[in-house]
């Protein structure tokens, strides 16, 4: 093994801070020479690196690749809010910007739109279909693990970079959203690629890298909202600390960074905002038409609070509120919901985060391997503690903005101690943090004891072999150093790499998915099946029950729910709406399924209606906008809980012809998992009225009602 396998960061190779750029000027100058030299060159990598460094790289980048896109349209419409939102952006530009989730422009989605941009782009290109909608997001994941890469193999060694996007590449929370439609691949890559940014300002403390890392921030907002603010404390910190420039100049740059981090973001918020309502669609998620109430309010406070009006767990927040979505409390990542998603490697970055910064404490301020411990590190605790307290929604999911921090702490720290494996505190700690792996993978893998059992003891076992073999590494040398270090890393891997592998073979639709072998974790409610609530088409709840409350008359069309529980009380009309819907839940986590029947019936005359049909609650609306390939209007939003239409304004649509069918039973939102807050009342008076004033038909196992034809005065 040579002297450059796994090892120091280039700025610690002398501790004068100002040589280090001219070096690393210098070697890039090289880089770029030898990359005009062809795909010989390409493949070959910097003259200055081991042979096998480009190729290694070159293969987690195609493996990945492979990973993400295998069988990737099984999934068929994933999500099928978010595709159908893509599929009206198809059909009109305006639908486009704004998001909306029908092309006739009736509501938004409840988050900003930049992930739909990126999937609208390729519809509009290839067509709407699943792979035209999820390419994109695991080209995302590929483009993700590349940037990570360059992040740490900025200041340190080769090694240590391929261990960093390879820890990312493993994690199941990864794999399960780069192979899904929700806004989150788009986000953690925007965010990797300003820490790219950050990375490139602290070199010399220049002014334009800093303005590019808090631009790619904002333009995550447009993915996430204020979920993307919580890598700020992080990038703001390090600058302040460790950026090569007086403290009134960082102080001038910080202040620049921030302007421009709105600005990236408020570009779009403001047009939203000042955009006459009346020829705009109404903002999904807000309670009153406006976008700042869905950016503060339910996407931003109303997460750490539980305040959420127009939640399914209704506003108020408090112990209730956070049952719903699981315990909250600094352990939550390790927790049922949320351990086997993210928490494989996490025991291992907190104690390299530590002996990473303890390491380095008496070093000049602008030391380079320190700055980047605080950037992943106040990234992964001020994320992870973020999630692990808030009272509001808050789904397992959520847990992939972690992984590129926990995969850049393990490369940065298990490369820089095996640097100094001669001395013996680096040794005990890399001990230690294999060790808490080995103990913690054996815990998470007994969560499912039915999965691969054999494997739990035996890598407890060479988990424990490998620690102590450490703790001799400095008696080591040549082959036998390479296979200790290809042990530690398999040791590592091992077990949320076969995570990954279950979660690439499941089929993953509905609004809340979740990655690894069914029962591994779920949203929220204890024991979720895999897939999410419902997530996992055809799989039903796991041990026969939702927790919580019964179903009244305990029956759903179709069939029984084993257990005949839900959480939190009854759904409205004592049953599932939608007996083809797919999966679990029902109307909130996977779109509805309609016949052949009813698609015939809703595409006839089609062209004639503003909307085909109305429903409440758009991922009921969802399944019958995709077959349709028509508006179909969600009334209420997502939930059924917005206050849009109103029924005077629905009554107006129906005398004017615009709608054909009402479908009944799509009413999560109307009074549904019972709860303060969860009834719209605006849903329940249209779907009373309709009831009241029209004739109910069955089509395909669905109540609909013809809205030309009413069967008295309304």
């Amino acid at each position: 093994m040579t002297s450059t396998t796994l090892t120091e960061p280039e700025a610690d190779r002398s501790p004068a801070a100002p040589a280090a750029p001219a070096r690393l000027d210098a070697s890039r100058r090289d880089e770029r020479r030898a990359g005009r030299g062809g795909p010989r060159a390409f493949v070959r990598g910097r003259p200055q690196d081991p042979a096998w460094v480009r190729p290694t790289l070159l293969l987690l980048l195609v493996g990945t690749g492979v990973l993400y896109l295998w069988g990737l349209g099984a999934s068929g419409w994933a999500n099928t809010y978010y595709s159908a939102a893509v599929q009206a952006g198809t059909k009109s530009w305006k639908a486009f910007f704004f998001g909306s989730f029908d092309s006739a422009n009736f509501v938004t989605v409840d988050k900003a739109p930049a992930s739909l941009w990126v999937m609208g782009l390729s519809a509009r290109l290839f067509g709407v279909n699943a792979w035209s909608i999820l390419v994109p997001q695991a080209l995302e994941g590929v483009a993700t693990v590349g940037l990570l890469y360059l992040c740490v193999r900025r200041w340190f060694s080769a090694g240590s970079a391929l261990l960093a996007g390879a820890v990312l590449a493993l994690t199941p929370v990864a794999a399960l959203m780069f192979r899904f439609n929700n806004p989150d691949a788009l986000l953690v890559l925007l965010l990797v690629g300003g820490a790219y940014a950050m990375i490139r300002a602290l070199e010399r403390g220049n002014t334009w890298w800093l303005l590019l890392a808090f631009s790619l921030v904002g333009f995550g907002f447009l993915a996430k909202m204020l979920q993307a603010l919580l890598v700020v404390p992080a990038f703001g910190l390090v600058y302040l600390v460790a950026a090569p420039v007086t403290v009134r100049r960082r102080i001038v740059q910080l202040t620049a960074a921030c302007g421009a981090l709105v600005a990236s973001a408020a570009w779009w918020i403001a047009i939203v905002e000042l955009w006459p309502a009346s020829s705009r669609p109404y903002i999904g998620g807000s309670q009153n038409n406006s976008i700042l109430d869905l950016i503060f309010g339910y996407n931003g406070f109303g997460r750490l609070t539980g305040n959420e009006t127009g939640s399914v767990g209704g506003g108020g927040g408090g112990i209730g509120q956070a049952g719903r979505w699981g315990p909250t409390g600094i352990t939550r990542m390790f927790g049922s919901e949320f351990g086997t998603q993210i928490s494989w490697l996490l025991p291992a970055a907190l104690v390299l985060l530590v002996a990473g910064i303890a390491w380095r404490g008496a070093r000049p301020r602008t030391d380079r391997v320190r700055a980047a411990f605080i950037l992943w590190g106040g990234w992964l605790l001020v994320t992870g503690l973020v999630f692990s307290l808030g009272k509001g929604i808050i789904h397992p999911y959520y847990a992939v903005a972690l992984a590129p921090a926990m995969g850049a702490l393990v490369g940065m720290g298990g490369g820089m101690l095996w640097k100094r494996r001669r001395d013996v505190k680096a040794r005990v700690v890399l001990a230690v943090a294999v060790v808490a792996t080995a103990i913690w993978t054996f815990d998470l893998l007994g969560r499912t004891p039915d999965w691969s059992p054999w494997l739990r003891a035996p890598l407890l076992v060479a988990g424990v072999c490998v620690a102590a073999a450490l703790l001799g590494a400095h008696r080591l040398h040549g082959r036998a150093l390479v296979v200790l270090a290809l042990a530690a890393i398999g040791v590592a891997l091992a077990a949320p790499a076969g995570y990954t592998l279950s979660t690439v073979r499941a089929v993953h639709t509905g609004a809340i998915p979740s990655a690894g072998p069914r029962g591994s974790g779920g949203f929220g409610f204890p024991g979720a099946a895999r897939g999410g609530f419902g997530g996992n088409a055809n799989a039903a709840p796991p041990n026969g029950a939702f927790p919580g409350g019964a179903l009244p008359g305990g029956a759903v069309p179709g069939g029984a729910v084993p257990g005949g529980a839900v959480p939190g009380g009854a759904l409205p009309g004592g049953a599932f709406p939608g007996a083809a819907g797919r999966g679990g839940a029902g109307g909130l986590l996977n779109g509805s399924t309609p016949s052949s029947a009813l698609t015939k019936l809703l595409r006839t005359n089609r062209g004639s209606y503003t909307w085909v049909a109305a429903t409440v609650g758009a991922n009921q609306a969802s399944g019958y906008q995709l077959a349709a390939d028509s508006p179909v209007m969600a009334i209420g939003g997502f939930n059924g809980t917005d206050p849009t239409p109103t029924l005077a304004q629905f009554q107006q649509y129906v005398h004017a012809g615009k709608i054909h069918y009402f479908i009944g039973g799509g009413r999560f939102g109307g009074g549904g998992f019972g709860g303060p807050g969860a009834t719209s009342s605006t849903s329940s008076a249209i779907s009373s009225w309709v009831s009241a004033n029209f004739t109910s038909r069955t089509v395909g196992g669905v109540t609909i009602y013809d809205l030309t034809q009413s069967a008295g005065a309304a």
